[in-house]
């Protein structure tokens, strides 16, 4: 750092990582992948102004980080000085958030132990379905430590542990077809995998796949919908959130850049990231440029409030950072991204959104999807009913949502009372990582349905 520095580098930051990563599926009743994967390296990053250059490496001798840093100056038409002069006035003592975890890895389930509760799961798929023709279960444990320095006298240190465990069926019974999943999964818990109820989740994953295997194909249509809460917080995610990212001002793809303060959204709508929330797959107790995560408003009764921002974002587009630079690992830049992300719970019952609406389509489990740069997106609805004069009545498949961000905000006009969130994982310019979904049942008064 007072290398980079003497160079005339504004900040020059140092992330340092390690980590630990096994992966298992099962399908029917035998372990058919085991994937262990081992990792070291740092990411160096200097700022000159509103531009910065990157460069990661697995070399970690005082040579290996210095020519790193050479390359990321010279980036910036930078050069490393002969000798290093002044500008730096060296780190201050350590901010060790992984005091207390050191001692996690050791302790979460063995490859035998993670073996046998997966092949428990999918063993309790077939004694719960009908029909079956595949049966998977897929766990990963992913262990980090990182490091973070900077010449602003950020000194920062973390260890972070997250464990998932999903299920997913495919049952055929002639030409009818129906393929579900479902995915748990929490941070900071060694024993997560021991505390899963593996029969009730099995339960669950079957008595969808049964009442969808001979549900009747949607038709398409302009309607009102009701999403269910936990995961069905997918969509705000991915169609608003990403464009309430510094990321998004910086490129000049999202339509909200200059709303700050102007309704975005219906007054019934409020939604906040944070990454605080115990046990919850995006918490952090700081993130990947060492700033401890915040509770951040993002839309408030309608009204935009804040970007998501991270250093680089600060510096370009003014919105103050968050604590949401995050990061895959050492070989990515921190960018700024969600954490817990969640539209919050409103005043009204689940059963008073499905009793206002007349005709309508009811989503209780939402499937994969796409989104476009500007908010443009489609979902397929993996469990859906019809809804008819305000009941719930039979099971359709073959559903997508298809809307824009900002034509489709406005329109979410009643939020219920059971807040509930959900494990996901959310790719983006800097890589892979984990996050949290949520929301509770939400209306939507209208949206575009594809169906046949």
């Amino acid at each position: 750092m007072a290398a980079g520095r003497s160079a005339g580098a504004d900040l020059v930051e140092v992330f340092l990582e390690r980590s630990d990563h096994l992966g298992l599926l099962a399908e029917q009743d035998a372990i058919t992948s085991v994937s262990p994967a081992f990792g070291a390296g740092a990411g160096l990053r200097v700022f000159l102004g509103d531009r910065d250059g990157f460069v990661s490496t697995n070399d970690l001798s005082a040579a290996g980080l210095r020519a790193a840093l050479e390359q990321a100056l010279g980036m910036l038409g930078l050069v490393l000085p002969t000798h290093t002069g002044g500008g730096f006035d060296g780190l201050p003592e350590l901010r060790d958030f992984a005091a207390s975890k050191d001692g996690w890895l050791p302790t979460c389930p063995s490859l035998a132990e993670a073996t046998s509760r997966l092949l428990e799961g999918t063993d309790r798929l077939q004694a719960h379905g009908q029909h079956l023709q595949v049966r998977r279960g897929s766990y990963a444990r992913d262990w980090q430590e990182v490091l973070v320095a900077a010449s602003d006298g950020t000194f920062a240190r973390d260890v972070r542990l997250h464990q998932s465990v999903g299920l997913n069926v495919l049952a055929a019974d002639g030409n009818h077809r129906a393929s579900l999943g479902r995915r748990y999964g929490t941070t900071d818990s060694p024993d997560d995998l021991r505390h899963w109820d593996v029969e009730a989740a099995a339960v669950d994953v079957c008595s969808s796949a049964g009442t969808m295997l001979y549900a009747d194909y949607v038709e398409a249509g302009q309607f009102p919908v009701v999403l269910a809460n936990r995961f069905g917080g997918v969509i705000f995610h991915e169609a608003c959130g990403h464009l309430l990212e510094t990321t998004q001002v910086e490129r000049a793809t999202t339509p909200f850049a200059d709303m700050v303060g102007q309704p975005i959204a219906h007054p019934s709508l409020t939604a906040i990231d944070e990454g605080l929330t115990a046990g919850a797959f995006g918490s952090l107790a700081m993130d990947d440029e060492g700033m401890e995560p915040q509770r951040t408003v993002l839309i408030e009764n309608g009204i935009l409030q804040r970007f998501l921002s991270d250093r680089a974002g600060e510096r370009r587009t003014g919105h103050p950072r968050t604590g949401s630079g995050r990061r895959q690992s050492h070989a990515f830049a921190a960018a700024s991204r969600m954490r817990n992300t969640y539209i919050a719970a409103g005043p009204h019952s689940p059963e008073d959104l499905i009793a206002s609406v007349d005709q309508g389509l009811y989503c209780k489990s939402m499937g994969g999807g796409s989104v476009g740069p500007t908010g443009q997106f489609n979902f397929a609805v993996e469990e859906g009913y019809l809804i008819e004069n305000g009941t719930l009545t039979r099971p359709v498949k073959g559903a997508t949502l298809i809307g824009d961000a900002k034509e489709v905000m406005p329109r979410i006009s009643m939020c219920a009372n059971d807040l509930e969130l959900a494990a996901g994982f959310c790719g983006s310019v800097s890589g892979s990582i984990f996050v949290t979904v949520g929301q509770p049942h939400i209306k939507v008064d209208t949206i575009t349905v594809g169906g046949r």
